[in-house]
């Protein structure tokens, strides 16, 4: 027998969103993880761009926040694949780094990001407020 509170947990599991963060500093990904945790969300972490482009294509999230100064595979490419994939070129994006150039801001979203935050410009709050927005 499946008591209510079961049934609430098990509910909850069904609709968790899922969110792949591609980061290699691993406090920021530690501390951004825990917060949208604490939101309600499945986070799933990624140091690299290859394993970042992996998990994606395993998990299939409803989001992706990706940083473009990357080990193995920068950003930029794991945008290009993604956007390349039709199972998961619909999946959106919000760049989270440091690069703040117009180059670099202009060719992330011509490559199909949904939003382009520069680390030092957003607090915690406000890169959950922009998940929020973006998510499926």
């Amino acid at each position: 027998m499946i008591t209510p509170l079961k049934k609430f947990v098990i509910r909850r599991e069904l609709i968790m969103q899922k969110i792949l963060f591609v980061e290699d500093e691993p406090t920021l990904q530690k501390t951004l993880s825990l917060a949208l945790t604490q939101e309600g969300y499945d986070i799933q972490n990624a140091l690299d761009g290859e394993i970042g482009l992996k998990l994606a294509r395993e998990i299939k999230p409803d989001l992706i926040l990706l940083d473009l100064i990357l080990p193995k595979m920068d950003g930029f490419e794991v945008l290009e694949e993604l956007k390349k994939d039709d199972d998961l070129k619909d999946i959106p994006v919000i760049v989270l780094t440091n690069l703040e150039s117009s180059q670099d801001i202009e060719r992330a979203l011509a490559l199909g990001a949904n939003t382009y935050l520069v680390k030092a410009n957003y607090d915690l709050k406000e890169v959950i407020e922009k998940v929020k927005e973006n998510i499926k």
